[in-house]
């Protein structure tokens, strides 16, 4: 006689856990630090629970927690402005020549900003339309230089911003920030007007007479091009020649000078770096001459 067991047939699963299943039975014990956190997710990313890139804005967000508007923020000195005195054959010449969507405009010096000027409301002048400067801005919106990333973050996503001037402890303007300034954090390098066509030469002659150079560039070529000895057994690029220079990555606007070059970083995040600017620096007189 045939006995049938009361226990309900269940057919054996076939679907793997799922990312999130997976992460969570990795976490199950509760980091004590941000330390182990981080151990525990690169044991993740060991295991192939999910690849480098993922791995590599994980960390970028953790980090920007970190840190505040003073470290990736565009300093005074860099900043281009519009003056509210400019004409408008003025204004357009420089912000063609400029190639950024947004500026501040000013009154009688930097620390003067009266609001933001959006290039593509130049579209208006093209059109036929009578132009007031004052009439096109938008307001602009001020931050300390030591407000927290991840909170300017947030402020631009409620507010729509994408860029914040920057202001010292004296209510001087100190820099500018945008908010991909803040997302290359996270997600690493954007191209943006200021990057390299991948593919333009490596190094390029600028108007001012210095050279944006790629941190990708190649030693030996960078020798051809400033009569440089730097050695490529080393290092390969240029980029890995000031990081072994300076044992660790240089920051955005880092200056480093080595035979008798300055080389400023333009763009870097916590990863890489990624392009730089180069000049030569003037030659000491003799002394007593």
């Amino acid at each position: 006689m045939a006995h049938f067991s009361s226990t309900p047939f269940m057919e054996p699963s076939s679907s793997k856990p799922s990312l999130l299943e997976r992460l969570s039975a990795l976490l199950s014990r509760e980091p004590e630090d941000r330390e182990e956190l981080l151990s525990l997710l690169h044991s993740a990313h060991d295991r192939n629970l999910f690849d480098a890139d993922a791995l590599a804005i994980i960390e970028g967000a953790l980090q920007v927690s970190d840190m505040q508007v003073r470290d990736v923020m565009i300093p005074r000195a860099q900043i281009d402005v519009v003056s509210i005195e400019d004409s408008v054959e003025e204004i357009t010449r420089f912000v063609i020549t400029a190639a950024h969507s947004r500026f501040p405009v000013i009154g009688e010096s930097k620390d003067d900003v009266i609001g933001i000027l959006l290039a593509k409301d130049l579209l208006r002048v093209f059109a036929g339309e009578a132009f007031n400067l004052r009439e096109m801005l938008r307001p602009a919106v001020f931050v300390p230089e030591s407000k927290r990333l991840n909170v300017l973050l947030r402020d631009f996503r409620v507010s729509r911003n994408h860029m914040a001037i920057v202001v010292d402890e004296y209510g001087g303007v100190a820099g500018l920030v945008t908010i991909e300034d803040v997302l290359e954090q996270i997600v690493g390098d954007i191209e943006d007007e200021y990057d390299f066509d991948e593919a333009a030469d490596n190094i390029i002659l600028d108007q001012a007479g210095r050279y944006r150079v790629k941190a990708g560039t190649e030693i030996e070529d960078f020798n051809a091009a400033f009569a440089t000895d730097f050695s490529d057994s080393e290092y390969d690029t240029v980029g890995g020649l000031l990081i072994r220079r300076l044992g660790r990555l240089p920051k955005r606007n880092e200056i480093v000078e080595l035979a008798g070059l300055r080389f400023q970083v333009l763009r870097a995040d916590s990863r890489r770096v990624y392009s730089l600017l180069v000049e030569r620096l003037p030659e000491a007189e003799p002394v007593g001459g």
